[in-house]
């Protein structure tokens, strides 16, 4: 058998083990419709006998395409980050695609919008995938369309002018949290929201608060943080500095929760024996925390794997792929307890 000179096998490899010709092998692996359907299925046993994993420059050079897809983020999903990346490149791979990743910087003098355009021409990727807050961008879905660049967002909301939105149900994962204090006889409450422009941060205060009214009990204070670890400690200072300081705290991330964690700890408030805290997106950090942090926790790698399917499935002009990805989920853990 012919091998390459690294001893993989070759695209004649496969057309000899199928019985076909090297070009019918080659529209197999660009789905050409020019193949009928027990030609195309003996190529594709023999490609899976012989291991055999086409070039992608040749690919490229053959369709005009990259087969590269791109996964845009922000520092702020660092602790989520390889979660996504493993559960898009398991669907990438399967599917015939690279993976390049780019981070985003939100803060100015960035232009984040025109950065995203830039990474898209520069890495030649066929489409992006959107970790929010950089998939909550103004203009950003409008401006990936006019460009003709395929796009998949994760949000928290439907968003007009992508491809596709993997949605996740954060407003009614909040009120879940609100339940969950409710029941253990807390009613002085108080919450770490995220930023007020993100969508994500609207939605999970607005279930926290509706979960909270559903039980009687008003928010009695809030903190506006940034997702960060520092933003965090600050509103925690703050909200345990008061006489009346609350008995339960609910913050818009792992992060903050984490510095909130650090404030109580400063101030000699022991968690949770005296105070509870919530987390929100069941990141590594949750469980590495002392004590463990109760979280809402969101199958980020399932949602990514999702969102590198339909974006496959836009790039090849294919109908959308049905996606069954687990609910968001509340992981209660030892930072919560009964009021005392």
């Amino acid at each position: 058998m012919d091998r390459t000179a690294t001893g993989d096998p070759t695209i004649g490899d496969v057309a000899a083990a199928a019985g076909v010709s090297i070009r019918t092998v080659s529209r197999v692996l660009n789905d050409s419709p020019k193949v009928n359907a027990a030609t195309r299925e003996r190529v594709r046993v023999a490609i899976a006998a012989l291991d055999f994993r086409p070039s992608l420059r040749g690919r490229a050079l053959a369709t005009g395409r990259s087969y590269l897809l791109g996964i845009v983020h922000s520092d702020r999903n660092a602790l989520v980050l390889d979660s996504v990346q493993r559960g898009v490149g398991r669907e990438a791979t399967r599917r015939g695609y690279e993976v390049v990743s780019h981070s985003v910087a939100l803060e100015p003098p960035t232009d984040p919008v025109t950065d995203v355009l830039a990474f898209a021409r520069r890495a030649r990727v066929d489409g992006v995938i959107l970790l929010p807050p950089v998939a909550d961008l103004p203009d950003l879905a409008l401006a990936l369309r006019d460009a003709g660049v395929p796009a998949v967002a994760l949000s928290s909301v439907p968003i007009d002018g992508y491809g596709a939105v993997i949605l996740s149900q954060e407003r009614r994962a909040a009120a879940d949290v609100a339940a969950h204090l409710l029941a253990l006889g807390h009613r002085r409450i108080a919450m770490v929201t995220g930023p007020a422009n993100t969508r994500s941060a609207a939605e999970r205060r607005a279930g926290f608060i509706e979960g909270l009214a559903s039980g009687g009990v008003t928010l009695m204070a809030e903190r506006e943080g940034d997702y960060g670890l520092a933003s965090g400690l600050s509103a925690g200072r703050s909200l345990l500095a008061a006489a009346d300081r609350p008995t339960a705290i609910f913050a818009a991330n792992d992060v903050m929760a984490a510095g909130l964690l650090k404030a109580a700890h400063e101030q000699g408030i022991g968690v949770p024996d005296r105070l509870s805290i919530v987390g929100f997106d069941g990141s590594l950090l949750a469980d590495m925390l002392i004590p463990s942090l109760t979280t809402v926790e969101r199958p980020f790698g399932a949602m990514a794997e999702g969102a590198a399917r339909l974006l496959a499935d836009l790039i090849e002009a294919r109908p959308l792929s049905p996606l069954d990805i687990p609910p968001l989920r509340l992981r209660i853990a030892e930072s919560t307890h009964f009021v005392s």
